[in-house]
């Protein structure tokens, strides 16, 4: 099983399974199963939340569901810690590790959270970085699969710029064996090596990656339509960069190239009017909120079979799953 959590394929083998778990013990837990809500492995410990950029999603749900699992959430904001400014980044990790059960780490520079991770003796989970957002695609597949049980031929299209949710979107979707098609304007691809691994991962699984420059042919006969802000946090000052989106947006002409049976999904943030219409976002195939919902599920899930394996394995086969 692997220490840490940069990249969605860090839990390569186990990510059946950790998906699996999620969608049960959600499932236990709002049916108030004591199994699941006396459920706690993270009981007595403290896990450190620590945050570069503002958040919604994230530091909620890591809050809400270190609480549910027993454990004490512990926030630490970029001012109220020396992280990076008077402190090195690995001196931090030593630091906290004797504190801390485990570590998450919203950060800019994913450099920095391999530092931190090299350097800790907790796991170290990869809450976003420029590069991955691992606990996003965690949340995305489980998503998915609670919408199509029987994935065997899904398609997911993706249509926007080529960041860190699409890199661990692409990586997830390999693992899975769903075939992910996905279009971004010249110049905003995704990165090379993501690409490589994420298509290792297809071959191995029997899924394609499947690349374009066109929404059209990503969209078409689609399952899936996912698509993230074209002008992400921190980008603020690329005023300009938006203009190269023209043609990307997810609307109702676009949707009607998909399967009749399509949902859509976005990380949120949500951009509404630029990359999606108000249309499409309240439609009624929109999941978007369910998406949201899932980053405590399925942080939950990693967040036990990172720090407590044993009793993760043992939640799974109390509840069925046949690890």
């Amino acid at each position: 099983m692997a220490e840490h959590l940069l990249a969605i394929d860090d839990v390569k083998e186990d990510f059946n399974d950790i998906l699996k778990w999620a969608i049960e013990f959600k499932r236990m837990w709002k049916s108030a199963d004591e199994i699941a809500t006396n459920f706690h492995p993270l009981a007595d410990l403290a896990i450190g939340s620590i945050y570069e950029k503002p958040s919604t999603r994230t530091r909620v749900s890591f809050e809400v569901g270190i609480n549910r699992l027993g454990g004490y959430p512990l926030t630490l904001l970029k001012n109220d810690i020396q992280l990076g400014k008077s402190e090195t980044v690995a001196d931090t990790a030593n630091v906290l590790s004797r504190f801390l059960g485990a570590i998450t780490y919203r950060c800019f520079a994913h450099s920095d959270v391999a530092e931190l991770a090299a350097n800790s003796s907790v796991p170290v989970i990869n809450a976003l970085s420029d590069k991955h957002h691992p606990c996003q695609a965690a949340a995305d597949l489980m998503t998915i699969i609670e919408q199509f049980p029987d994935n065997d031929g899904l398609k997911v299209a993706y249509i926007g710029d080529g960041n860190n949710v699409l890199h661990d979107l692409m990586l997830a979707c390999a693992m899975l064996g769903i075939k992910i098609h996905y279009a971004c304007p010249k110049g905003y691809e995704p990165s090379s090596d993501i690409i490589e691994r994420a298509e290792e991962h297809a071959r191995e699984n029997g899924s394609q990656v499947i690349g374009t420059n066109e929404p059209l042919e990503a969209v078409a006969n689609a399952d899936v339509i996912y698509t993230d802000v074209f002008v992400s946090m921190g980008e603020e000052g690329l005023k300009d960069k938006i203009n190269d989106f023209e043609g990307f947006q997810v609307n109702s002409e676009l949707v009607d190239n998909a399967s009749n049976d399509w949902k859509f999904m976005h990380c949120l943030p949500a951009h509404r009017g630029d990359e999606v219409t108000d249309d499409i976002m309240d439609h009624q195939n929109s999941i978007v909120f369910d998406q949201a919902e899932n980053r405590m599920w399925a942080q939950m899930s990693l967040l036990s079979y990172l720090v407590d394996y044993p009793a993760w394995s043992a939640m799974g086969e109390m509840m069925g799953i046949g690890f």
